[in-house]
Order: structure tokens, then C-alpha cells, then sequence
């Protein structure tokens, strides 16, 4: 799974490496080293404005709400969403035919359990500095019928991030067989070409581009490292880059 990442780029640093437009909308992101679930995120997507195919960068509430929805709160247990089923789940079926997004990230945390209580956060990251995760995401548009239609935050743009099964802990690629210990879940990366695919509005057969992303998973995660974190990154109140780095090891 995917329940805490980091970006501190710049979003006008991102959109260069990502070859898309500024966020359009009038919001800043600051700089953020502990990201959790329901905090406003960068996201990049496709899509066609007066005809031409424009990619973009636009900040999305990290939990999705889908359209249907009564309330916004639906969107705390849909931060993450697994491959396997979507197509089917009534939260994001919808989604994965045209509103697939991709989430950037320069790297996320995971918490290993030892044989008691203590639990070690690792940063998982690329191995090649100043390089970026771009996860596979779905978006939604949410519209909040207690609020007039023209009101500024009457809308609501949100996200989720697909996950896959983790490889087998005695993989034969280290860093794979290290991912597979450390949880049985693993975000989706997606390569320039896995990308490019993925964000295409124009693709609706988005079980297929599941399998496709699933397929060449494990090939993107091989270029990752692992670092022992420092257990302070479990509160959600302490963010810089000292989190990162572990201070004690818990075991």
C-alpha cells in the first residue's frame, strides 16, 4: 500500500520534469517530507482542450470521493486502491475508464513489523537522485450538492493510488525480495511508456492498461532502494527532511 509519501519540489520544478502545464488552479502546495491521506496533492493528467491533448498538473484532496457520493469522508478509506479489483468496485470503475491520473512522488514509507510491538518505517525511493515515482492514480470530480454550483469550493477534484501485489519475499532481484518482506502491497509505477499510456484519455479499455502497468511493475521497482526511516515520520505532525534518515534502530 501507499499511506505516506513524500514531494518537496517545487511545482514548477515538476511540471518541467513532467513535461506538463502549471497547476491551473490559484493554490500552492509547500514542500511536504510526510504526506498522509486527505492532504491536497499534485497530480498529472490528460486531457482534451478544444481539441488539442494537454497534460497538466492539478492539486487533488488524496482519498477519492467518486461522484455518487453523499459525503467527502468517503474518500478517507479510498486513498489507495487495489489493481485487481477496480474494474469491478463501484468506486472506481468509473474512474479507470477515462479519468486515470498518474501521482508524483519522490519516494514513500513503509512500516516493517519486527517480532514485538515496534514497527521500522523504511523509505523506499529511486535509487538515482532527483529522480521521481510517478504512480498510476485514478481521479474524480465530487460535486457538494449543500453548496451552490457556482461557489468556489462547491467541486471537489480527488484522487487514490492503485496498488499491485508485492513480489515474493526470496525474489531473485534483492531490492524486489526486500520490498516483498517489508509488505504484501506495492503502489504501481509507471516508466515514460507505461505513462504516456496510462494518462490517455482517449483509452477506455482501462482493465487492459491495468494489466499492461501490472505487467511491467516490478520492473520499474527494481531501480529503488530502501533506507531505515526515522520512526518520527509515524506522527503525522512532524515533517522535514531529517524523516527520511533513521536515528535509533528499533530493531
Amino acid at each position: 500500500m501507499c499511506g505516506r509519501y513524500v514531494m518537496a519540489q517545487s511545482i514548477e520544478d515538476l511540471a518541467d520534469e513532467l513535461d506538463a502545464e502549471d497547476i491551473p488552479e490559484d493554490r500552492e502546495l509547500a514542500p511536504s517530507w510526510n504526506i498522509p491521506p486527505t492532504s491536497d496533492v499534485p497530480i498529472l493528467l490528460e486531457r482534451f482542450v478544444d481539441g488539442t491533448l494537454r497534460r497538466q498538473l492539478h492539486i487533488a484532496y488524496w482519498g477519492l470521493v467518486p461522484r455518487w457520493a453523499k459525503e467527502q469522508s468517503i474518500g478517507v478509506r479510498s486513498f489507495n486502491a487495489r489493481s485487481e479489483t477496480a474494474a469491478e468496485k463501484p468506486t472506481f470503475r468509473q474512474a479507470l475508464k477515462s479519468r486515470r491520473c498518474a501521482v508524483p512522488a519522490e519516494g514513500y514509507f513503509e512500516w516493517l513489523k519486527g517480532t514485538g510491538p515496534a514497527k521500522q518505517p523504511f523509505y523506499v525511493h529511486p535509487s538515482q537522485e532527483g529522480k521521481l515515482i510517478t504512480f498510476a492514480g485514478l481521479y474524480e470530480w465530487w460535486r457538494d450538492v449543500s453548496k451552490e454550483p457556482d461557489a468556489p469550493d462547491a467541486w471537489l477534484l480527488s484522487t487514490t493510488i492503485l496498488t499491485m501485489a508485492a513480489p515474493e519475499p526470496d525474489h531473485s532481484v534483492p531490492v524486489l525480495a526486500e520490498l516483498g518482506r517489508l509488505h504484501d502491497r506495492l503502489p504501481i509505477p509507471l516508466g515514460k511508456d507505461s505513462l504516456a499510456a496510462w494518462l490517455d484519455p482517449s483509452a477506455e479499455d482501462g482493465a487492459g492498461l491495468l494489466e499492461m502497468i501490472r505487467s511491467r511493475g516490478y520492473e520499474e521497482a527494481a531501480s529503488w532502494t530502501l533506507d531505515r526511516a526515522d520512526p518520527a515520520v509515524g506522527n503525522v505532525r512532524n515533517n522535514s527532511p531529517a524523516l527520511l534518515k533513521e536515528t535509533d534502530i528499533l530493531f
